[in-house]
């Protein structure tokens, strides 16, 4: 009786030891709750509402939020919580476009400079400097006034001014694997020069790089909003979160839900992005 409580015991205890502990994050979770949401509101916006994001309701102009109208009305009767859930695809969409930019085009460059070295690579690099001494707002202002306005043009022209630091982040890590002992093994055995970068080099530079990528869809947000607001975005009646809040400041005394709550919106989305971004970036070997 007793080697057979004993044995229970410890088969008890080991059974303790392997179980994983699972620790709840309230943050993260929240984190990936919204965004989960506003992903579902660029994805099915008609099951969230079901008002037009265009057409408004004569005598319906600038309503506090309510029971039928959650964030109220602006000064066209529209609903303000439709325009914001069919807003999401054009923000998010933008967001992804610029992200998707800097990452191909500076990865590319930075590639391209650490693994060939010499003067391509000061070559390349010195162009990136120019890039990262322009501000840059004033790049993307640039940028745009040469496309022209709209939700994509406004993602391009946020894109182009993240290249500068993929760049130089795809440029660090590869020369760092380039020295590495295997990398100089690979060379020491016959690797011709692609052979070594598609195989060695480049899956082992790429990590810190994607990472970066998800840091950078908060700010590619924040940029195309700020765009929007200025003017340079969609045009009116586009409902683009950075438009919606340009539109509504001009009644805060008389409609402060117009601006207020499609910036709280924002907000919450680049603080979900970047609790994300940071809490696996920081994961990373």
């Amino acid at each position: 009786m007793t080697t057979f409580d004993t044995t229970g015991r410890l088969a008890r205890r080991a059974l303790r030891i392997r179980l994983p502990r699972v620790s709840f994050n309230p943050p993260l979770a929240l984190a990936w709750f919204t965004l989960a949401l506003v992903a579902l509101w660029a994805l099915f916006p008609g099951l969230f509402t079901h008002w037009s994001p265009i057409d408004g309701t004569p005598g319906a102009q600038r309503l506090a939020p309510n029971a039928e109208h959650w964030f109220g009305t602006d000064q066209l009767g529209r609903d303000l919580f439709a325009r914001v859930v069919w807003g999401a695809s054009h923000s998010l969409s933008g967001a992804l476009v610029a992200v998707a930019v800097g990452l191909v085009a500076g990865t590319l460059l930075g590639v391209v400079a650490g693994a060939a070295g010499g003067r391509t690579e000061q070559a390349l690099m010195r162009v990136v400097d120019v890039l990262l001494a322009i501000p840059g707002l004033l790049l993307a202002l640039c940028v745009i006034i040469l496309l022209g306005f709209g939700t994509v043009n406004a993602a391009l022209a946020v894109g182009v001014t993240s290249v500068a630091s993929f760049a130089r982040l795809a440029r660090a890590e590869v020369v760092r694997v380039r020295h590495s002992d295997y990398v100089e093994a690979a060379w020491a055995s016959g690797g011709t020069f692609f052979s070594v970068l598609w195989r060695h080099i480049l899956p082992n530079s790429l990590t810190s790089v994607l990472a970066f990528a998800a840091l950078q869809f908060g700010s590619a947000i924040l940029a195309i909003s700020t765009l929007s607001f200025l003017g340079y975005g969609a045009p009116p009646p586009t409902p683009e979160w950075g438009l919606l809040i340009a539109e509504g400041r001009n009644y805060l005394s008389t409609a402060w839900w117009l601006t207020t709550l499609p910036g709280l919106i924002v907000i919450a989305v680049v603080l979900a992005a970047n609790t994300l971004s940071h809490h696996y970036a920081r994961r990373q070997p």
